[in-house]
């Protein structure tokens, strides 16, 4: 029995959905269907139970289910073991980060660990917080710098690395920019422009504005914070960002207008509680714990 189709099925239990688990496997849709297949025809059952769109476990897939799940767990902490014992001076260490890494100086830890640790290579991988979320499940990611409120406290270990906060940014002309703060009702009738869907920032702004008591008129999202800003110039909107990171592209003809109260967004480096720390990562936890 194939173990890798075994760590697939419980992927694609979690999710309920092939498009999604082959996002966070990278194996193609047809390959995860043979593969399915084949440990079902191996176990001689049917595991899920399947709609055009999703798929469901079946009792049996239930049954197996957790059965599955530990044959995960002991072919990572056994990959892990060998791992660590192969490298205990040398390796690589995956780290997923918001992309904003150097307005949070965490390129300077990552250089800090570099001098400190000649021997390791590091992989950044860069996305949004709930992208790097699945990163982690999956083991695609050692250590991710995360936005706070993507992780699940009771999946994560967690340690506070670094704070922003919610602001608006206009157009010099708008009335708001002669204002040194606004209320975050005060955007009722504004037309924003927010990070794309499907993204924290997004979900942080509409939650904002939800708790407040109106639905947002959001007129466009986009990737870039820069774009953002190229469409506040051209008078489109009033664009929501985290400050810090958008503070050094902006232009004369941008004003910058803080909210009240303040909406905090804290930024955590995260960890699954139930894989141990390879060598490497159990050192850069170590170096983010000891800072001054």
């Amino acid at each position: 029995m194939e173990i890798e189709y075994i760590c697939e099925f419980v992927v694609l239990a979690e999710t309920c959905n092939y498009m999604e688990a082959e996002d966070r496997l990278f194996v193609s849709q047809s390959a995860l269907s043979r593969h399915i297949k084949a440990l079902e025809d191996e176990l001689r059952v049917q595991l899920f139970d399947r709609t055009t769109r999703k798929v469901f476990l079946s009792s049996f897939g239930h049954l197996f289910l957790p059965f599955a799940k530990q044959i995960a767990a002991t072919r990572y902490e056994y990959e892990t073991a060998i791992g660590n014992a192969l490298n205990a001076e040398h390796g690589n260490i995956r780290i997923g980060s918001i992309p904003v890494m150097s307005q949070y100086h965490i390129t300077d830890l990552v250089m800090r660990f570099r001098e400190e640790n000649p021997g390791f290579s590091l992989d950044i991988i860069e996305g949004d917080s709930t992208e790097l979320v699945r990163m982690l499940r999956s083991g695609q990611c050692n250590l991710a710098f995360l936005r706070e409120g993507e992780e699940d406290t009771n999946e994560f270990n967690t340690i506070h690395y670094d704070s922003d906060v919610l602001t608006a940014f206009v157009h010099k002309d708008h009335p708001f920019a002669r204002r040194e703060f606004i209320r975050i009702e005060h955007l009722k009738n504004e037309p924003l422009m927010l990070l794309s869907k499907n993204t924290f920032m997004y979900s942080l702004c509409l939650g904002a504005c939800h708790r407040a008591g109106f639905e947002p008129t959001v007129v466009l999202t986009t990737h870039r914070a820069s774009n953002m800003l190229d469409f506040v110039r051209k008078k489109m909107g009033v664009a929501l960002l985290t400050k810090r990171p958008t503070l050094p592209i902006l232009t004369d003809d941008i004003a910058v207008v803080d909210i009240e109260p303040r909406i905090i967004t804290n930024i955590n480096l995260a960890y699954p509680k139930n894989q141990p720390l390879s060598v490497g990562a159990r050192r850069f936890v170590n170096l983010l714990t000891s800072r001054p």
